[in-house]
């Protein structure tokens, strides 16, 4: 998952002393506790995870390991995935975790870095997995049945590289057996400061599209350019033209991101060569999608003809926006509990914000377009007062939240757990404490 433009605005939660917004679900007690006695196994995942990653397609052995620290065996979704159900029959309240590293080269200096050449967790899904095996083994441990509806964890694979492991979970017959009534998601931040989680409803995470461009030309030698049809100086054209799509095309009060970032031609400094090719990414929150693309092929064809060339657009569709439900949403944000600015911090040590979303992907969008409703959270990482953006961000090489993030990112999503089983049970009294 890659953040490129943070945007602020949009839908709001609803305030707490609002007659709309829900009342926060207490956690139980005996389940937080049972968390924070998990936590420091967790961490030891973390570490195993981290020192040995392993990237999309390629997560059989992180789903074992996984699979043993659980101490169960986990039923298998979308190839190298994982899923584990604790709690009765009805609609699950199911959490992703995902198991893939990126293919980089980690930076990091970290006692427990990266002993794969070319794979490194520098996204955070480490922490992620070790956050959800964590409140697996708590619930486990305190006993499914103080929750409102069923846990379903699902270690999905593939969420860094097409094709999607969330798009084919969705589609797997084994988790669409196990009735997830809701679906939530986590992601570690580093545009949030530490201690605080976001949980705002509507798109938080861009659509993601690539294109390939390719410009076709006639080419000769560079002393002769008058006989030649330069594509190098058409897609130099190009390039430029499509900047003016967003900032001409778009509503200003709308984010959308087009970016190439990467230009091929030629093999000589004095040859003008006969074709040039680009590629790029296309972002949509709430953009019409559609309208971006369909004015990509406008700009190239146009602009290559202008310059005497042809010019072809090929699309790669990717994941769609990733929105959050407006109603789990907002009881996940009452039980998550203190907002941003609040002088004491809830009880999951966080503080909620209700206005971050980005440009940034996430497969996760994938649960909420089959149409389970779903909330990602977002939970900060960022040293409150460092200059926003100067840490390493998500996918830089030395990206490496520290330890302590397992334990925020698990409380938040025992918080969220609690209330999201509460939307699926509303005729049913919060989980009480056995005496």
């Amino acid at each position: 998952m890659t953040v490129e433009v943070p945007v602020s605005g949009g839908p709001q939660v609803p305030d707490a002393g609002s007659a709309r917004a829900p009342r926060p679900v207490p956690v139980p007690p005996a389940l937080a506790e049972a968390l924070e006695a998990e936590l420091p196994a967790a961490v030891a995942l973390r570490h195993e995870l981290h020192r040995e990653p392993r990237v999309s397609g390629d997560e059989t052995d992180s789903r074992d390991a996984v699979a043993r620290a659980l101490d169960r065996t986990l039923e298998p979704v979308a190839g190298t995935g994982g899923m584990l159900r604790l709690g009765g029959p009805g609609p699950a309240v199911a959490v992703r975790g995902e198991l893939d590293a990126l293919p980089v080269h980690e930076a990091t200096g970290l006692p427990f870095a990266s002993q794969r050449e070319g794979a490194a967790h520098v996204c955070g899904h480490d922490v992620h997995t070790a956050a959800l095996v964590a409140l697996v083994r708590a619930v486990g441990a305190a006993g499914p049945e103080r929750l409102a509806a069923p846990l379903l964890a699902v270690f999905q694979p593939r969420e860094e590289a097409a094709p999607s492991g969330a798009g084919d979970v969705v589609v797997d017959a084994a988790f669409r057996a196990h009735d997830a009534g809701v679906m939530l998601g986590v992601h570690v931040q580093p545009e949030l400061p530490r201690g605080i989680v976001s949980a705002r409803p509507g798109p938080v995470n861009a659509s993601a599209d690539e294109v390939e461009i390719t410009i076709t030309g006639r080419a000769g030698h560079g002393g002769y350019p008058h006989r030649t049809r330069d594509p190098v100086l058409a897609v130099a054209a190009v390039v430029v033209a499509l900047q003016q799509i967003v900032a001409r095309r778009v509503n200003p009060l709308e984010a959308g991101v087009v970016t190439i970032g990467q230009i091929t031609a030629g093999s000589a400094p004095n040859v003008v060569p006969g074709r040039a090719t680009a590629r790029g990414t296309v972002r949509a929150l709430d953009a019409d999608r559609d309208a971006i693309l369909a004015a990509i092929r406008e700009v190239v064809e146009h602009t290559a003809a202008a310059h005497g060339c042809t010019g072809e657009v090929a699309v790669v569709p990717n994941e769609p926006a990733v929105v959050n439900d407006a109603r789990l949403t907002a009881a996940v944000a009452a039980t998550l509990g203190g907002r941003r600015g609040d002088e004491q911090a809830a009880p999951t040590g966080l503080r909620l914000d209700t206005g971050f979303r980005s440009c940034g992907a996430d497969d996760f969008s994938h649960y909420s377009a089959a149409g389970i409703p779903s909330t990602m959270l977002f939970v900060g990482t960022a040293d409150p007062d460092a200059v926003p953006g100067s840490a390493p961000g998500l996918h830089h090489p030395a990206f490496s939240p520290d330890d302590a993030m397992v334990g925020e990112v698990a409380r938040a999503l025992l918080a969220a757990v609690v209330a999201a089983g509460q939307t699926l049970a509303p005729t049913v009294s919060p989980a009480k404490e056995a005496p």
